[in-house]
C-alpha cells in the first residue's frame, strides 16, 4: 500500500505555512459520531461526521456534514448528479486520501492531488464560524475558522459544492 503524502504532523506543519490559525486537541480515538461527547465540549465550533463514497459509477465522494445532519443517500444522487451511492471500502479509502476509518476528514484533501474525489459540504457546516476536523487521525481534532477552512480548500483549488441536506427528502 502507498504511503499518503501527507501525515497528520506534514499537515498540521502545512497549515501553519499557509498562515491559518489551528487548534488541535489530542484525544483517544474517535471512530463515530455520537463517540467523543466529553472531548467536543472542549472545542467550540460546530463538529463533523464525513462520508466516503462511491457511486456505480466509480466516482469517489467525500462528504462534510455537521454531525447532526441526516443524509439521504437514496435521495442525494439526483441532487449530485451520480450514480447509486454506497460506502467506499476501507482500502479505497487510504488510497483516494491517505486515511483510515473513522479519520475520515475534508482535510484528506490534502492528499488527492488529482481531485479524484469530489467533495461537497453541507450548507449548516459551511454557515458554522468554526468547524473541526481530525487531522488525518481520530485521536486529534483542529479547529479552523470558516476563512481558514476555505483557504485551505482554496490552496488546494477545490471547487467548494455546498448542499443543504434539509432540503433533500
Amino acid at each position: 500500500m502507498t504511503e499518503p503524502l501527507y501525515t497528520p504532523e506534514k499537515l498540521l506543519a502545512t497549515l501553519d505555512d499557509l498562515g491559518l490559525k489551528t487548534s488541535t486537541l489530542h484525544h483517544e480515538a474517535v471512530f463515530r459520531v455520537g463517540e467523543g461527547e466529553g472531548i467536543k465540549d472542549q472545542l467550540p465550533g460546530a463538529h463533523t461526521k464525513n462520508l466516503f463514497l462511491k457511486d456505480d459509477k466509480g466516482q469517489l465522494w467525500l462528504i462534510s456534514a455537521e454531525q447532526k445532519a441526516q443524509i439521504n443517500l437514496k435521495a442525494l444522487p439526483k441532487l449530485i448528479g451520480s450514480g447509486r451511492l454506497s460506502f467506499g471500502s476501507p482500502e479505497r479509502l487510504y488510497a483516494a486520501l491517505g486515511v483510515t476509518p473513522g479519520s475520515v476528514t475534508a482535510l484528506a484533501l490534502i492528499n488527492d492531488p488529482e481531485h479524484k474525489v469530489k467533495f461537497l459540504l453541507d450548507k449548516t457546516l459551511a454557515e458554522a464560524a468554526i468547524v473541526n476536523f481530525h487531522p488525518l487521525t481520530n485521536t486529534a481534532t483542529t479547529a479552523l475558522t470558516q476563512s481558514d477552512f476555505r483557504a485551505f480548500l482554496a490552496s488546494l483549488e477545490r471547487e467548494l459544492v455546498v448542499i443543504d441536506f434539509t432540503d433533500i427528502a
